[in-house]
């Protein structure tokens, strides 16, 4: 009995786009032009709460942007005799931005190493898991201060990036910049307070263990043998 024939016709799929330091000064540049010292601190400012990458990546990509046809860039005084550049982004670099914003995102796999180790905590000690969950208790709790002081600043207009977006857009498109703004980063606010609750739940059930004295992997206690493999 012969195998049926696969048709080579494959439907076709919309192309992904992943996220790269080119969208992020993109996304900085449709805001007003930049020098590259301008483009670090707002960099620093806004898009590293949601995007983060080292300094020393952004002005090489700056010229490969402007090698591709991205992005002019034009000498501004600086001082009586000096120059520094200034960083405009073109037509080309406008539709760049809207086609990967239009585009359907990759979803990379998960790579949790949180979740990798607390699934895996019974190999450790109760003095050791509290030491990280406090870890990661105190880090998220930072990070849901700085989410909320940074939405407090969009809700009242004054993050100066937003400032300038809004001066340069007509005042009927105000109302869903600052819309969007507020609606990514409230996001950043409720992931935080997710992985804090998390954490809290940890420590608690870390507490009933330890309080009810249940044996860790290796601890030996009567009637409990030791198996030869983990798992």
């Amino acid at each position: 009995m012969s195998r049926p024939i696969l048709s080579s016709i494959r439907t076709a799929r919309p192309r992904e786009v992943t996220m790269s330091l080119r969208h992020a000064l993109l996304a900085l540049l449709t805001a007003d032009p930049m020098t590259g010292y301008e483009l670090v601190k707002y960099f620093d400012g806004t898009t590293a709460n949601v995007w983060s990458a080292p300094h020393s990546q952004i002005y090489p990509e700056l010229r490969r942007m402007e090698a591709d046809g991205l992005i002019d860039v034009r000498e501004i005084p600086r001082g009586e005799r000096a120059t520094k550049r200034e960083y405009v982004v073109n037509a080309n670099g406008v539709a760049e931005f809207k086609k990967w914003l239009d585009e359907p995102a990759v979803y990379q796999s998960e790579r949790d190493v949180h979740r990798l180790r607390a699934s895996h905590l019974e190999l450790s000690s109760y003095e050791s898991a509290r030491r990280q969950l406090g870890a990661h208790l105190n880090h998220y709790s930072k990070r849901l201060t700085d989410a909320q002081l940074f939405v407090a600043d969009i809700e009242e207009r004054r993050v100066p990036l937003l400032r300038k977006r809004l001066e340069r857009r007509p005042e009927a498109e105000h109302e869903a910049i600052v819309a969007y703004k507020l609606f990514a980063y409230r996001g950043q606010v409720r992931k935080a307070e997710t992985e804090i609750a998390w954490a809290r739940e940890g420590l608690e059930l870390i507490d009933d263990l330890e309080r009810r004295q249940i044996p860790l992997y290796g601890e030996a206690f009567d009637g409990y043998r030791e198996p030869t493999e983990l798992f």
